[in-house]
């Protein structure tokens, strides 16, 4: 995977589970399916939309088989390699090697927040991992931790196959700041679903996105108006989806997009502990705000947009 292939809409997919709690392979092979349909350019898998941090090593590794068995050579598959331990993350970024993915995404060690100093060792240890092509991703609301465009420098410097950050510190400035410094050498995503016009319009290439795991559509199209410079009609494109992209960027960010993926037909609602579904009233809440913007979805979108396919036999 080459730098110009970090571009478009990435999901970030969730993780869906059947009644008993484990995965629902099935339907992880449909999903990521589906969503190339629809026109996304990667599948980033074991973010953390994806539960990474409830999930065990083995469920990681077939998880990220299932998703490169289903897209195939279409779209590269991306894993997000994130631990407790850095060893654990090396040798899940080996693993992702082994069953056919194409890019990693790095994430900060689950837990302890360090010093630069020992974040840029974790980072690099899992870079130099594997010759993979590797997003960096910079979460500091999530992860405590914070690489600045300096940092950021530093580690493309030292690592050839980095290649890509993907930008969820929530301020549009950092991306224009990494655009400015680093443009020739990283590929910028926004990272939150409420920052994507702004960010592409300012220069980014792309979006790991999360509503897009029950709207492609919409979210594919906007970028696209974004990207052609379309900005009017990309305007009234987000100012209709704003509401619900805000639920990315809740604590409930998982449950919430996990409710709006069951309410559209296309996942259910089902979470692992320490999460639990959404309370009746909130779940309430979110229901009459997508019931809402679905009385005036936009046209384009609508038909443009695919049922998802029922599983086979």
């Amino acid at each position: 995977m080459k730098k110009a292939q970090w571009v478009g809409v990435f999901p970030a997919i969730t993780t869906p589970f059947k009644r008993d709690l484990t995965v629902d392979h099935a339907f992880v092979a449909r999903h990521v399916t589906w969503l190339v349909d629809h026109g996304c350019t990667g599948i980033v898998a074991l973010g953390s939309l994806g539960e990474s941090a409830t999930l065990d090593f083995e469920e990681k590794v077939d998880i990220l088989a299932t998703c490169v068995s289903a897209v195939g050579s279409r779209v590269p598959v991306i894993a997000g390699i994130a631990g407790l331990r850095t060893s654990d993350c090396v040798s899940l970024a080996q693993r992702a090697a082994e069953v056919g993915c194409e890019g990693i995404m790095a994430l900060p060690p689950y837990v302890y927040n360090g010093s630069w100093y020992e974040m840029r060792a974790h980072f690099s240890a899992v870079i130099d991992g594997t010759d993979l092509s590797c997003m960096l991703y910079n979460n500091p609301i999530a992860y405590g931790t914070d690489v600045t465009p300096d940092q950021m420098e530093e580690l493309a410097d030292h690592h050839e196959n980095l290649h890509a950050v993907k930008e969820s510190s929530g301020d549009v400035r950092r991306v224009t700041a990494v655009v400015a410094r680093l443009h020739d050498r990283l590929n910028v995503f926004a990272g939150l679903d409420d920052m994507i016009l702004e960010s592409v319009v300012m220069g980014a290439s792309g979006w790991v996105a999360g509503l897009v795991n029950a709207m492609p559509a919409e979210s594919v199209e906007l970028v696209e108006l974004a990207k052609a410079g379309k900005i009017e009609e990309a305007r009234a494109l987000y100012d209709w989806f704003l509401p619900l992209l805000r639920l990315d960027t809740v604590p409930q960010f998982v449950q919430h997009i996990k409710f709006i993926q069951q309410e559209m037909g296309c996942g259910t609602a089902l979470v692992r502990q320490p999460r639990l579904e959404l309370e009746p009233s909130v779940a309430d809440a979110t229901r009459a705000l997508l019931q809402q913007h679905l009385q005036n979805r936009p046209a384009a979108a609508v038909s443009h947009s695919m049922a998802m396919p029922v599983a086979a036999g």
